[in-house]
């Protein structure tokens, strides 16, 4: 595997910890397994064990809930169910639907109904079983027709800028258009760690919570709103988690919550921990989605008008479903201007378990129409994708004015530029010709090829969100501790972030110690998540040690006699230095401690130029755009499906890396957790509403065996030209769009059956079992053109 890096060194301290290679802060712990996850922590003596009692039907009102069983199985010390919530019954994150216990009424198969605590969690797990409930059932709605058809919406309808008719106007009159669906697949989060609280009663009616959460100040919110207390009696502690990717920035809290409350009613310490069954059935997924495209473009493949239709299938509860749906809609256009358009996001509720937060966060869903469109178009035209693509992007003589009004900006916009490396360094067109011509002599492998642009917006679309605090302390040895509102679930954030405080103090790594994320020291923070972590947290805590460092300084020049040439101070290499002299860092701690200077200070940070009205769907919702590219070759066996990726080749843009090793970790990662997405996670549920696809023996996510035999990745190294730190860009995110490169490779290798002219139907998860039957459906579709001397068979086919 090769790894190019190429980054810029401005702003590079002299001491070397930024824009630098740097070990992970965890890994010699998590190497040794000395890392403490949650259920890793020393438990209180007298600790009780939690486990909850599930539906076992999809829709329907509960009649009775009988659970005398359940109280005198072995072991248990109480039972509750939602008539014991002394506080808020509702624990919906933005708008209301998210019963703590089900309430009434069953809204998905697996919904949590009761919860038992016991002496083992063997025995609260034996206990939960036991549980007789009655329900008076009702027929689900499991689809996107269906909750159509009912008018099911767990919100209302959002639309994008006000051009419906003049799009109806350019599709009716245009020379070309092409029109389309497709459904997109879930996805499990598979992380390694799943869903576990600690919960630990302090005096009175104070709380402890140790939770693997990426939003700590929201578990502590609804906890106390839970346990009808303030919420200063309650603290969070969450040093790190066994990855979230989502599936922990909302979802974590329920289970808070219920330790908290049993813990509370028994005073005594209260851990629940879901087991891989359980979790996979009760918390929520990424939004499967059903998707649609009417497209209008010129004799050049250049669109010239775009109506899409997004359909989010968000579960039974808006959890965080309408901001997933607008992410959606922002990407649908990925990198490409469509002259007008018209995008409208649909919010369906179904009776399943209420999907969630997953990375990307709805962008995948709306990027991967956008290359579905292009691919329509270059098979209409009979030229290669990779022309349309060009042709298409922002910029290269079309507007730079995306859908919802936001500009692009051509000094900013890197694709281009990016793009055209790529197909130079990958040799592109050199290995088409390779490709065509292998096709052309191999009867049952066909090869494909495709390279595939990324744009993705970096903030939160919701504004209040995009804000972060930061607390410093400089201790008299001249040590140095860090604490800021973001959360470690193994994406390097502490590292970055104790990177960026040595660097402000020009001290080595071993003098920082990024503390666990608690409620009590930075209040009131956002969740880790829209790729936003070193963003807001690097800025915060930037922010907090100049404060200090302007102190020092102040101390410093006065000492040597020239106060006002403070701003002259250089903290570089661990010491201090003005107008040639030289003082050990730690030993001005010393000095301006005896001075009674204040070595602590908090910090704070809110992102800048962020304006979106969503009532006329238009604005400014993000800082910057991150890019990336990616070119994918596959190979596919035309009798059973199967096939491999041959070949990747990524250049992806973090702006000035502040760890490329860690960079491009994250880069590979999650372009393997996006091949899954569009490959082999399948998830399944049953006409009951079950969920099948239950474990992993039925839910494949890509193993060692999966990954390119070739995987090159480099990093493009231009500075972000807005003021993000240091000028790095965000990377948790966008590359995990990189993976639609191995779907249109896919669905490049079973057009090469039609010589190119057919655009194979083939929706997500890309399994063996659907690409075979692109293939059939392209055979059959060519068999049948040539029978009848037809040319747009294969069309009428799709």
């Amino acid at each position: 595997m090769r790894k190019l890096i190429e980054t810029t060194t401005s702003e590079q301290s002299s001491t070397n910890v930024v824009h630098v290679t740097k070990k992970h802060e965890s890994a010699v712990r998590q190497v040794q397994g000395t890392a403490n996850y949650v259920d890793d922590l020393t438990e209180p003596q007298g600790t009780l064990y939690a486990a909850v009692g599930l539906s076992q039907v999809a829709k329907g009102t509960l009649v009775s809930v009988a659970l005398d069983d359940v109280r005198n199985s072995e072991g248990v010390v109480d039972v509750i169910t939602i008539d014991d919530v002394p506080g808020h019954k509702d624990i919906g994150p933005v708008f209301e639907g998210d019963p703590l216990l089900a309430n009434k009424e069953i809204k998905f198969y697996g919904q949590p109904i009761f919860a038992v605590l016991a002496t083992s969690v063997q025995l609260a797990r034996k206990a939960a079983m036991k549980g007789k409930v009655e329900v008076q059932e009702a027929t689900p709605n499991l689809t996107a027709h269906q909750a159509h058809q009912a008018k099911t919406f767990v919100r209302p309808m959002h639309r994008f800028g006000l051009n419906a008719d003049k799009v109806k106007q350019t599709l009716a009159s245009c020379s070309n258009a092409v029109f389309g669906s497709l459904s997109i697949g879930g996805q499990e989060h598979m992380y390694l760690e799943g869903q576990v609280s600690l919960a630990v009663p302090d005096e009175e009616d104070r709380m402890k919570i140790y939770t693997s959460s990426q939003h700590p100040s929201e578990v502590q919110k609804l906890v106390a709103e839970v346990l009808d207390v303030k919420l200063h009696r309650v603290m969070v502690d969450m040093r790190r988690m066994g990855g979230g990717f989502g599936g922990k920035e909302t979802q974590a809290a329920q289970w808070a919550c219920i330790a908290a409350l049993l813990a509370q009613r028994n005073r005594r310490a209260v851990k629940l921990r879901l087991p891989r069954f359980t979790d996979m059935h009760v918390t929520g997924k990424r939004h499967p989605f059903e998707n649609a495209f009417n497209v209008a473009f010129d004799n050049t493949g250049k669109i010239e008008a775009a109506q899409i239709d997004i359909n989010g299938i968000c579960g039974h509860s808006p959890d965080l479903s309408d901001a997933i749906v607008d992410r959606a809609m922002f990407h649908a256009d990925n990198a490409y201007f469509y002259g007008c358009s018209d995008i409208v996001g649909h919010r369906l509720q179904t009776n399943m378990v209420s999907h969630t937060a997953y990375r990307g966060f709805g962008g995948p869903q709306g990027m991967i129409m956008a290359e579905a469109i292009v691919d329509k178009i270059a098979r209409k035209l009979g030229v290669d994708p990779l022309s349309v693509r060009k042709r298409n992007l922002y910029g290269t003589s079309t507007g730079t004015t995306t859908p919802y009004g936001m500009d692009v900006g051509a000094q900013s916009n890197l694709l281009p530029e990016m793009m055209a490396k790529l197909e130079h360094d990958g040799e592109y067109w050199a290995r088409r010709e390779s490709i065509n011509e292998f096709n052309r002599t191999s009867p049952v492998i066909k090869k494909g090829l495709a390279l595939t642009p990324v744009k993705f917006g970096i903030s939160f679309t919701a504004k209040h969100l995009n804000q972060a605090g930061a607390l410093v302390h400089i201790y008299t040895d001249g040590s140095i501790q860090v604490n800021h509102g973001g959360t470690e679930m193994g994406q390097g954030l502490h590292t970055k972030i104790a990177q960026i405080a040595a660097n402000e103090f020009g001290v080595g790594l071993d003098m920082i110690e990024v503390t666990s994320t608690r409620t009590d020291k930075v209040p009131n923070t956002s969740p880790t998540a829209a790729s936003s972590g070193t963003d807001l947290n690097g800025k915060a805590v930037q922010n907090a040690c100049q404060t200090i460092k302007t102190r020092l300084a102040d101390c410093y020049a006065s000492s040597l006699g020239c106060p006002d040439e403070a701003a002259n101070v250089c903290f570089e290499n661990g010491d201090v230095t003005l107008n040639g002299q030289s003082l050990a860092f730690s030993d001005l701690v010393q000095k301006a401690y005896f001075e009674r200077v204040s070595l602590s200070s908090s910090g704070f940070y809110q992102t800048p130029k962020l304006q979106y009205n969503r009532e006329k769907g238009e604005g400014r919702p993000f800082f910057y755009f991150a890019y990336g590219v990616s070119m994918s070759e596959v190979s596919i066996d035309t009798l059973t499906g199967e096939y491999c990726v041959d070949r990747v080749d990524v250049i992806h843009d973090v702006g000035n890396s502040l760890n490329p090793a860690i960079d491009i970790g994250q880069i590979e990662g999650a372009f393997i957790q996006g091949m899954g997405w569009l490959t082999t996670e399948d998830l399944k549920w049953n006409k009951d509403g079950k969920l099948i696809s239950e474990n992993m023996a039925t839910y494949k996510i890509p193993a060692i065996g999966d990954t390119p035999k070739i995987f090159n990745v480099s990093l493009f190294g231009k500075e972000n030209t807005e003021d993000s730190i240091y000028h790095s860009k965000a990377v948790g995110e966008p590359p995990f769009m990189l993976a639609i490169s191995v779907w249109c490779a896919i669905k490049d290798a079973i057009s090469s059956l039609s010589g190119y002219t057919c655009d194979p139907q083939l929706d997500t998860p890309a399994t063996p079992e659907r690409v075979l039957d692109a293939v059939l459906k392209t055979q059959l579709a060519m068999s049948a053109t040539a029978a009848v001397g037809q040319t747009d068979t294969c069309e009428e086919s799709e």
